[in-house]
């Protein structure tokens, strides 16, 4: 294909004039990005890494995509031991980044698996993917989760959500922040420096202990007194 179009190409440059060689020089290029997009558009690229498209189907106003794993094997949350033996499938429902102007509900085909490791005490587990794709119990991919939290630090709860919702992204102002707390309580650095001081709820009656972090100045905990 590519030695055709440089054909014509020459025929046209070295003074031929013929329509038909313009056309074939047209269709040529034309078949070589037709390829190329076909390639960059594959179905594969609109759903997270490690996963594969079954089906595609608009329900409503919503659009459902069937995906299965495309790893073979799973490693045991227990012992770390890899397993291929596949012991049943279940449905796992998850919401993904909208997809032209519509909200997109990933159907993944899990599967269960038997571990085979003799000092384990799990026989059955549950299929796990990366942290990065999606987590464990979570109802929202990673990188959905990721447009959420930055939406939750930008513009708070309620006018988060409400900004969300615009963008086919539908989540509460309560989830929002919880979200943002999440992240905030998992990226916490243990202090090395401390301080402790105690309090009055009520004097003479009720006292409380807090404790900060001195070298960030930032409160780490508070306990409320007998």
């Amino acid at each position: 294909m590519v030695r055709r179009a440089l054909a014509c190409y020459s025929a046209c440059k070295f003074g031929s004039d013929s329509l038909l060689m313009k056309f074939g020089f047209s269709l040529a290029l034309f078949r070589g990005e037709n390829q190329i997009m076909q390639h960059a558009l594959r179905p594969s690229a609109l759903v997270p890494d490690g996963f594969a498209v079954e089906s595609a189907v608009c329900d409503g106003g919503t659009t459902l995509i069937t995906v299965r794993p495309t790893s073979n094997t799973s490693a045991c949350p227990r012992c770390g031991a890899r397993s291929d033996r596949i012991h049943s499938r279940y449905l796992r429902h998850a919401t993904d980044l909208p997809l032209a102007g519509r909200p997109v509900r990933l159907v993944v085909v899990a599967r269960r698996f038997r571990c085979d490791a003799a000092l384990c005490s799990r026989r059955i587990f549950t299929e796990r993917f990366d942290a990065s794709v999606l987590a464990p119990r979570a109802r929202r991919t990673a990188r959905l989760d990721y447009v959420v939290h930055h939406l939750g630090l930008a513009l708070g709860g309620r006018p988060a959500a409400g900004f969300a919702r615009r963008l086919m992204i539908f989540v509460s102002n309560d989830s929002l922040l919880r979200l943002v707390r999440r992240r905030r309580s998992a990226s916490r650095v243990r202090p090395t420096v401390v301080g402790i001081d105690d309090w009055a709820w009520k004097r003479n009656q009720r006292y409380g202990t807090i404790v900060c972090d001195l070298e960030r100045r930032k409160p780490v905990t508070a306990a409320a007194g007998p």
